[in-house]
């Protein structure tokens, strides 16, 4: 019995290392860039869309918190990128859609999910780009929490 946990543990012994050189060249390797299919879409293009609302959808892809510090178009559906193929059932077919980020990342792969849905899909924008590029934004403040009062002071 003890020559066998003496033989196991020499090949932890010797094997361990191998798997950190691999990790390690693994994690060395450059990540992959994601190559979208869908455009980024600039200031003129974007506000070239907002000249007919009646046909577009805004789906902002970020997280709420992103969305009230660093603002957003004025009407846009809001569905995280990680809920977005859950959430199809829910977007129109029936109009253009440009998908959002704060500077197209997860925007582009978003476009490109709904475009492989079958969805008309403009593009993808980012909002702080837009920004930079002079157009304008909307902030939203989120709610103030408010103190709870006896609303009924004779209870």
């Amino acid at each position: 019995m003890k020559v066998i946990v003496k033989l196991l543990a020499l090949a932890a012994f010797v094997i361990a290392p191998l798997g950190v050189v691999q990790a390690a060249e693994q994690a060395a390797q450059p990540a992959v860039k994601y190559q979208a299919k869908s455009p980024k879409l600039t200031r003129t293009q974007i506000d070239k869309l907002l000249a007919s609302p009646e046909q577009l959808l805004f789906i902002d892809l970020r997280r709420p918190d992103e969305l009230t510090k660093i603002g957003g178009f004025p009407v846009y559906l809001s569905i995280q990128l990680a809920d977005l193929e859950k959430s199809l059932a829910f977007i129109p077919k029936d109009r253009t859609i440009v998908t959002v980020s704060n500077h197209a990342g997860r925007a582009l792969r978003g476009a490109d999910l709904l475009a492989e849905k079958g969805f008309k899909v403009a593009g993808a924008a980012g909002v702080q780009d837009y920004e930079e590029e002079g157009g304008w934004l909307r902030r939203v403040a989120p709610p103030v929490q408010q103190e709870l009062t006896n609303y009924f002071p004779n209870n």
